[in-house]
């Protein structure tokens, strides 16, 4: 179990970026190419890549989704208020069935690319790429206290980068729930409590879950929460009220759809 001290600098590391500044992170985003590492934003490939590996940024052999030197963070976190973001690629089964698996992994590989870009250029942290989803982590310390707002962003620029809002059908059909709440976040063990993983866990994180699996294709479902943290109260959008899996009461969202 982490002592408090460890509890206490977890909680500065994500409320105020004190081990991480947030210009190098953001100027890391800048370097092509993904994928990166989940905590620093070092590209692994690329000239950016490149760079990198001659800065002793390399990729971890034993996990991937961080650089060398930050495959060493300790296992623990802290309980925070951030926003999440959660992509949920619409009828990928159909999809996966229409296409060979080559080209369905070509596909999604083209999503996972997309969404990194779009979440990196936004300051989130890009959680999890898995299956038909992307899961993007908008914590104080990286993208301030304006978190909604870019969380929002990303979803939008994801829907455009994605072919929605355009003459065209979409290349790849999205929906995408934003939703800001508490949730631990920090990094998790495994086997004799190595590091395994940067994530968020807690009932807020389901929140914005099934918000993206209630999305459309084309649509952002936004939590009433997120709607007033990011203060949108002048944007005339369209409500519903929607009965989520495990909620005794229905939530309100509001739909943005691409620009």
């Amino acid at each position: 179990m982490p002592d408090e001290e460890t509890k206490r600098d977890w909680y500065k590391f994500l409320t105020e970026g004190e081990k991480l500044p947030q210009r190098v992170r953001h100027l890391m985003g800048l370097l092509p190419s993904s994928p990166r590492c989940k905590i620093c934003n070092a590209p692994f490939k690329g000239w950016g890549g490149s760079l990198m590996r001659r800065m002793g940024r390399e990729q971890s052999r034993y996990n991937p989704g961080y650089c060398q030197p930050c495959e060493y963070q300790e296992p623990g976190g802290a309980v925070i208020d951030l926003t999440m973001l959660f992509a949920d690629v619409r009828g990928s089964t159909r999809l996966a069935e229409q296409l060979s698996a080559h080209e369905f992994s070509q596909l999604m590989n083209r999503f996972y690319v997309t969404a990194t870009d779009a979440l990196v250029r936004t300051d989130g942290f890009v959680d999890r790429l898995i299956g038909d989803e992307a899961i993007g982590l908008y914590v104080p310390a990286i993208a301030g206290t304006q978190h909604p707002r870019l969380a929002i962003e990303a979803a939008q620029n994801l829907l455009r980068l994605t072919g929605h809002g355009s003459a065209k059908e979409p290349w790849l059909p999205v929906g995408i729930g934003v939703h800001t709440g508490s949730a631990w976040v920090g990094v998790v063990g495994g086997v004799d409590g190595n590091p395994t993983d940067f994530t968020a866990l807690g009932d807020n994180v389901n929140i914005a879950a099934r918000l993206a699996s209630k999305a459309g294709a084309g649509e952002v479902l936004i939590s009433e929460a997120t709607y007033n943290a990011a203060r949108m109260e002048n944007e005339n959008l369209e409500k519903r009220d929607l009965e989520l899996k495990g909620k005794s009461e229905s939530v309100r969202v509001r739909v943005l759809h691409a620009r």
